[in-house]
């Protein structure tokens, strides 16, 4: 399934996050593309919020990988930004993150789309000047997202 949505603040986008989520039942890799400043990590906040971990969500760009244990299901963060290719990601043992419980979210995932599992959902972010950005998801398993 395909999907598309805009939001117009951060404040919306971080909700759109919570609604997919609240979906997540476990095992999931989302797949994130988009430019620096699209949203990327703004949207893995609400999704953070709506797997009940109450801790402050960053970018791990420079750690790689942020584990935080929620209420509901554990999220393993992503930065493979720095990383050079499919390579240097399957030498940091991430099959246990990416084929568990959890859920994964990969940041710059189109650095190592070769190596990631076929049912991953793909979510990319769209900018706009204004602030503005589209959102599309693809490959998502789930019912579809009521965000109205």
């Amino acid at each position: 399934m395909k999907m598309k949505f805009h939001t117009t603040t951060e404040d919306q986008t971080i909700a759109l996050g919570e609604k997919i989520g609240s979906l997540l039942k476990g095992g999931e890799v989302l797949a994130m593309r988009g430019t620096l400043g699209a949203g990327k990590t703004t949207i893995t906040k609400g999704i953070a919020k709506a797997l009940g971990i109450d801790e402050t969500i960053t970018s791990p760009t420079f750690c790689l990988i942020s584990e935080y244990s929620g209420k509901k299901l554990d999220l393993y963060h992503m930065d493979v930004y720095r990383l050079e290719g499919a390579e240097d990601f399957e030498n940091l043992g991430t099959d246990e993150m990416l084929y568990g419980n959890g859920v994964s979210i990969i940041e710059w995932s189109e650095k190592i789309s070769s190596v990631l599992p076929k049912k991953s959902i793909t979510i990319e972010l769209i900018p706009h000047e204004n602030g503005e950005r589209d959102i599309i998801i693809e490959n998502w398993p789930h019912e579809e997202i009521d965000f109205s």
